[in-house]
């Protein structure tokens, strides 16, 4: 790593750089491992990590609760990330499912693919799994009723962090969009870093009927005082 890059906050010592990303229109990402941990970074912003990981696997499992019942389940879900969502979902649809997955930035396949393998744990390789290395907004724009849940794992939620194009996905025309893309009482499922009010408002003004949950991840924990929340927002398409 340069010595000197604005934004780039120092390893530790146990922590080894892997690659380096580079996001369409946003900022640099930085693949790290510590030990059999995986963290990726974006400049000092640490997006997602192996260790910490709950929160994301329980958006597709609400999701997919939500979804029980139903045949032929056609989920999108935006972002791989690493891949928790993802692995999560497969394990809670049918066999008859189709997951559409989103990833705009060809090294994090890489990445899943190549040195995280043993995270990634073949689920892209699985028959249900569609990978579709562009925007998810492209795809939710050129789909008319064609999904019955889409989760949106992108950026750090309703605040945009990775890049400016991601705040359309929670503008109020993006919503009119997703709301197109879904299926009769479909569902728009959300992992935010934290609550947003006024992004819950625009929900139920674009035809949503909002729930918000807050999930608690429990790695390294110490003591109520030290529970980061994070927050699933489930989106009911009202007919």
């Amino acid at each position: 790593m340069p010595p000197a890059v604005p934004n780039w906050s120092p390893l530790e010592d146990d922590e080894q750089l892997v690659d380096i990303a580079f996001v369409p229109d946003g900022g640099r990402l930085r693949l790290i491992r510590s030990g059999d941990d995986f963290s990726i970074l974006l400049d000092h912003h640490e997006l997602m990590s192996t260790d910490l990981s709950s929160s994301e696997q329980e958006l597709a499992g609400v999701a997919c609760a939500q979804m029980a019942g139903r045949a032929g389940v056609q989920m999108l879900i935006g972002g791989y990330g690493m891949g928790f969502t993802l692995r999560a979902a497969l394990a809670g649809l049918e066999a008859d499912a189709e997951v559409t997955v989103a990833e705009i930035v060809p090294k994090i396949v890489e990445w899943a693919r190549g040195p995280m393998i043993a995270v990634t744990a073949g689920c892209l390789d699985d028959p249900r799994v569609v990978l579709i290395e562009d925007d998810v907004g492209m795809l939710i724009e050129a789909a008319s009723e064609g999904y019955d849940c889409i989760l949106l794992d992108v950026d750090n939620g309703p605040e945009g962090l990775t890049r400016r194009c991601n705040d359309w996905l929670y503008s109020a025309d993006g919503l009119v969009a997703a709301r197109n893309a879904l299926r009769p009482e479909g569902l728009l499922a959300i992992w935010s870093a934290a609550h947003d009010d006024r992004f819950a408002g625009r929900l139920a003004r674009s035809g949503f009927a909002v729930r918000v949950i807050e999930a608690r991840h429990d790695a390294h924990w110490q003591g109520e005082d030290d529970i980061e929340a994070h927050v699933i927002i489930l989106a009911h398409k009202i007919p």
